[in-house]
């Protein structure tokens, strides 16, 4: 079976370029798609067995309270908000409630605050780690403030310890959006592990991949279970007492957000291999910085993203902020490189504020205030960091390509 199958996935593209640097390489292996295959066969493809074994495992090996594993990373934050809305939830927000989101972020971090009937405020994030921090939260908060998205970055983080204590100083929720940052450690604690609600995704460019899946982790049994009945369309069959016997029984509001045991099966062997694709990536990442600085052609052409202070980060893509003397040759630049083989793509989208939909929804947000946000847009982008290591010719080939910037 394996040689015939396999085969299949080892095809060579018809047309492809002279160079290629994708954002992402196939990281799929043979065992993640050879355990992908066992769950096809058994014919058990809907959520079961193997979904909450994934979960256990993960659940163990981050340090978290519950977890539950979704359909996507996206499906985690609207839980998490809808979790924190639902009359059955003690302390839960009202309509109108306001709740901070960083200019720098994903639509669907985003959109779920409206979603679920709270008021986004998008504020302004760090240059350094391209996440709010704690003086810019302090700045924006208001009596109206009961939650904060908090997104991790690209592997990078924020002060998140301080500003999960000022949060829970003054009873405001504390989401933290972890899609990006699966396997970084903040003082020797893994991100996704300080939010009240925090959300993974494991899509096919993230740390690890299951194609597509996410997972919602919580604090509390309470929350726990609300999720459980949030993730399956109000139902309380994987949380209804023995005593009742009413086979569907639908007890609040819900989604149909749940991931297939296929997913389940690829999600878990590759999160087993996530120390070593963490390893590989930052192995890239200090050989694609040293060959950039080392070469002849080095003007400080590009900042560099860098770990914040007292984290031992797990990579996703290589950042880059043009130097601001070179910053009006972004797009061209850009459109060069890319014509060479290197795909980019912007900081996450870029700010925010400047999506056309910041308008149909009328969202709350400071245009002068967002000065950082709009700098990170303005210089920034980001090209892929591989789990196999790069040859060096690939790394002569990208450092040339990059440092042609000086010469557009």
């Amino acid at each position: 079976m394996k040689t015939n199958i396999f085969k299949l996935f080892k095809k060579k593209q018809i047309r492809k370029l002279k160079f290629n640097y994708p954002l992402h390489e196939d990281a799929l292996n043979e065992k993640d798609l050879a355990e992908g295959l066992k769950v096809l066969i058994s014919r058990q493809l809907t959520m079961s067995k193997k979904t909450t074994e994934f979960e256990k495992y993960f659940q163990k090996k981050m340090g978290l309270k519950y977890c539950l594993m979704v359909n996507s990373g996206s499906s985690a934050n609207l839980l998490a908000l809808f979790a924190l809305i639902n009359p059955m939830k003690k302390n839960h927000l009202k309509a109108g409630d306001e709740c901070l989101v960083p200019a720098v972020c994903w639509s669907t971090s985003l959109w779920p605050v409206i979603q679920s009937g709270l008021k986004p405020k998008l504020i302004d994030v760090d240059i350094n780690s391209f996440s709010i921090n704690l003086e810019t939260i302090k700045k924006n908060v208001t009596k109206k403030t009961k939650a904060i998205i908090l997104i991790n970055v690209l592997g990078n983080c924020s002060e998140i310890d301080k500003i999960q204590e000022f949060a829970n100083k003054n009873n405001i929720y504390l989401i933290e959006d972890n899609c990006e940052s699966l396997g970084s450690k903040f003082k020797k604690k893994y991100l996704g592990t300080y939010g009240d609600f925090s959300s993974f995704s494991f899509y096919y460019s993230h740390q690890i991949t299951s194609g597509e899946g996410g997972m919602v982790a919580c604090k509390t049994k309470e929350d726990y279970d609300l999720l459980k009945v949030l993730r399956a369309h109000g139902w309380d069959r994987d949380v209804k007492k023995k005593n009742n016997r009413k086979k569907f029984n639908f007890i609040n509001s819900g989604f149909n957000l749940r991931p297939l045991e296929v997913s389940a099966a690829i999600g878990l062997n590759q999160f087993k291999r996530l120390p070593k694709m963490m390893q590989i990536r930052s192995y890239n990442r200090n050989r694609l910085i040293n060959n950039l600085r080392k070469s002849n052609l080095w003007n400080n052409q590009f900042a560099f993203f860098n770990p914040s202070k007292n984290l031992k980060p797990s990579w996703f893509g290589f950042p880059l902020l043009i130097d601001k003397k070179l910053a009006y040759k972004k797009d061209k630049f850009l459109d060069f490189i890319g014509l060479q083989g290197i795909e980019t793509r912007p900081i996450i989208s870029g700010n925010f504020s400047k999506q056309h939909a910041i308008k149909l929804y009328k969202i709350d947000h400071n245009k002068k205030k967002l000065v950082n946000a709009d700098d990170i847009d303005r210089r920034g982008f980001f090209i892929g960091l591989p789990t196999v290591k790069l040859s060096k010719e690939k790394l002569k080939k990208i450092t040339k390509l990059l440092l042609k910037i000086s010469d557009i």
